[in-house]
This record gives structure tokens, sequence and C-alpha cells, in this order.
């Protein structure tokens, strides 16, 4: 799939030779973003910005100045605009990871939540316009759709923030577009991991809140080549949403430990029993490609033929794309691959 001639869907054309800026840098999907690019590409700088010195300490010991010179380690946080500003001077393309991601930790510290997730968004805004960046690409999350906990709403103000950005940057030219997609499999803070520690300490059984839930599921490896296919093929105001799986949290309980028996521990507070990616309301506004819908920014008809032009289409208007009604479910032996892979 091509957008133009020139413009290929893949991101060599702009990653290599261009200077990259990740928050949240050293993370789970940091580092696996970063693995990605010192493999498969050449940037002429890769700067990691995150505030925890440890980890960028950590992160330093696998790529070390000696063989990736290019890679650059700023201590720093998003909720300090000067800060961010600075690590991105000469900067070309920023991804924007860094948030306070946990669905409890939010609720119970709602002032941090927001600072990181909606002023920090804000801050990385001021700071990429500031800086004349190309392309700005933030990651974003299912619980931004119709949120019932304040970690997806802090998220889906910030994707706000971001589509509504391109307004200011008239005379600038940076451009700024948001990648959402649902649990990724092996990352920090997800099921996975928990039921594995769980696991690893002789737990007698696994929790489960409700039998029925379901999530849409994603690996890391995914998860990074879509960033990276959407940072080459965006233009400004899109929401990407790649077409993913679903799974049984059930099945996945059973797949880590058959042995195990579940118990019910009851929904938590702000947790939903399936997950949205696309709502009917954003409907009229997708298109769907062969591995993407595409949410187009608000009478933006120009963007919109860029798409159709490339084999966008249309979504009927009853659309919705939801965990529980997916097309496309991860057996067992599909659900232990994922496992096996990207396990940061």
């Amino acid at each position: 799939m091509k957008l133009t001639a020139d413009d290929p869907n893949d991101p060599a054309s702009i990653v290599n030779g261009a200077a990259i800026l990740i928050t949240g840098g050293t993370g789970s999907f940091g580092r696996a973003f970063v693995d990605r690019v010192v493999r498969d590409y050449k940037p002429s700088r890769l700067v990691i910005f995150s505030r925890d010195e440890m980890k960028q300490y950590e992160m330093a010991l696998d790529f070390n100045d000696a063989d990736y010179p290019f890679i650059r380690y700023f201590i720093g946080d998003v909720r300090d605009v000067e800060r961010l500003t600075m690590a991105m001077r000469g900067i070309d393309y920023v991804i924007h990871c860094a948030a306070l991601k946990h669905v409890t930790a939010a609720e119970y510290n709602p002032f941090e939540c927001i600072n990181t997730n909606v002023i920090g968004a804000e801050n990385v805004v001021r700071a990429a316009l500031n800086c004349k960046v190309k392309k700005v690409l933030a990651l974003s999350t299912d619980k931004a759709v119709n949120p019932i906990n304040l970690y997806g709403a802090s998220k889906l103000a910030a994707d706000k923030i971001f589509i509504a950005a391109n307004a200011l940057s008239a005379g600038i030219g940076s451009r700024f577009s948001v990648v959402r997609y649902g649990n990724v499999s092996n990352s920090r803070g997800s099921v996975a991991p928990m039921f594995r520690r769980l696991i690893n300490g002789g737990a007698q059984s696994l929790p489960i809140t409700d039998p029925r839930m379901t999530r849409f599921w994603i690996t890391l490896e995914h998860g990074v080549d879509f960033v990276l296919s959407s940072l080459a093929m965006m233009c400004r105001g899109e929401i990407f949403v790649p077409k993913i799986p679903s799974i049984h949290i059930t099945d996945l309980a059973r797949c880590m430990a058959p042995d195990l028996p579940h118990k019910i521990i009851g929904i938590r507070s702000g947790e939903k029993l399936h997950e949205s990616l696309i709502t009917e309301d954003d409907a009229r506004n997708t298109l769907e490609l062969d591995d993407r819908y595409v949410i187009l920014p608000f009478k933006r008809t120009d963007i919109s033929e860029r798409f159709e032009r490339v084999g966008g289409v249309p979504v009927d208007e009853s659309f919705q794309y939801v965990s529980n009604a997916n097309s496309r479910w991860l057996g067992p032996e599909e659900i232990r691959a994922t496992l096996k892979e990207g396990r940061h």
C-alpha cells in the first residue's frame, strides 16, 4: 500500500537519516521501538527521554555509546516543558509514549494523572511547535474510547490536544496524529505478566474479574511496526487503529496455567467488561484499509481523498470496533505464541 509513488508505507523513507525522540523511552514499548530502529534503520539520532534514572542506566548497558553512538539519553519529565524543548532541538520526529498508565493508580492519584497525561501532552505540543518538529505521533489506548475511568478520560483529553494541535502549526509545518490500540501482551503492568508472577509465586488459582471479559490483543512487535508505518503515512489529525484480534481473558489464563482454577473476584472500579477502539459516532469519519482503520479529522476532505486513493473505503455508519464483536479471535496456540514474543 502506498500513499504516493515516492512515499511508501515502508518507514525507511523517513526514519533513515532522521533525528527521533521517544518520550517514555525506557518503557516496554520504548525498548521494543529502539530494538527495531537500531536493527532495521539508520537514524542520525535517537533520543530516549524519560524520568527514571535507573531505567536509563540499565538501557544504556544494552545500547551503549560504543556500539550506538547516535543514541542519547535525556532524563526529563513531560511535565517540564523547558526540558522537553531542550531535548527536542534538532528533532525531526517525536513518538510520545510517556504516560501514567495504571487505572487504579490514576484513580487514587488524579492530580498526578492529569499532570502527566494531559498537561504532559500539552507540553509535548508546545515543545514540538517551538522546535519545529516535523511530525509528532502520540500513543493512545482503547480506554480513551467512551472512558469510564480517569486514565481513559485523561488519554481522551490528550488525544484531543494532539488532534487540535494541527490548528496551531500554521506557518510552522508540524503535524500531529494519534495511534490507538488495545492490550499489549507482555508489556509492564498488563495482565499476562501479572498472571506469570502469580504462577511463578506458587499461586493456587488465578484471579478473574468476570469470566465474560474480552480484550483486544497486540504484541509489542506488531505495535512497533504499526507505529512506524503510521508515522510514515500520517498527514495530520488522523487516529490510526490497527486490525487486531480479541481474546477471552479466561482463555489467556488457561493457556498460561491450564491446571490452575480461576477465582472470580468481581469487576473492579473503572474496569470495562469489553473495550472499544472505534465507536459508532466515529464511524462516519472512518476509512478502512487493508491492515487498519483511519479515523479522519472532521471535514478534511483532502486527507480523506488521499487515503481513498490508496484503497481506503468508508465503513458503514453503524460500524463499531468492540472487543466482544471482533471478527478475529486468538485460539490457544496463537495466544501462547504471542506470550513468547517480546518479553521485556
